[in-house]
């Protein structure tokens, strides 16, 4: 398991049954953006592991978490390779589907 945290924002890492899960905690914005890139950088690209981002202690996230998302989708749909948001809160789901980004993370959860 590995960590990686500042004084807003904590991510942790979880790997087992082929999938690696990334926990959220705290605030994802543009001032934690390059912590969440150093933690994902590595993982995006591993085309032997499932990849999933769990939000369940995610308390907020701006446009610049979003973008990285959305690019981290973008790149393992690309890899043809799993990725999927899991349990999503309730303020935050709303935030996706106001933008209308809540149908990409459904569909990718749901395929494979």
């Amino acid at each position: 398991m590995n960590t990686h945290k500042s004084e807003k924002f904590h991510a942790t890492t979880k790997t087992e049954a082929g999938v690696c899960t990334v926990y959220l905690r705290g605030e994802l914005d543009l001032s934690v953006a390059a912590d969440f890139r150093l933690v994902m950088e590595p993982l995006v690209g591993d085309t032997g592991l499932d990849l999933a981002i769990n939000m369940k202690e995610l308390k907020y996230i701006d446009s610049t978490g979003i973008g990285i998302l959305l690019s981290i989708l973008k790149a393992r749909h690309g890899m043809n390779v799993k990725f999927t948001v899991e349990e999503v809160p309730p303020q935050i789901q709303k935030l996706f589907d106001m933008t209308g980004i809540a149908k990409f993370f459904a569909s990718q959860e749901n395929s494979h």
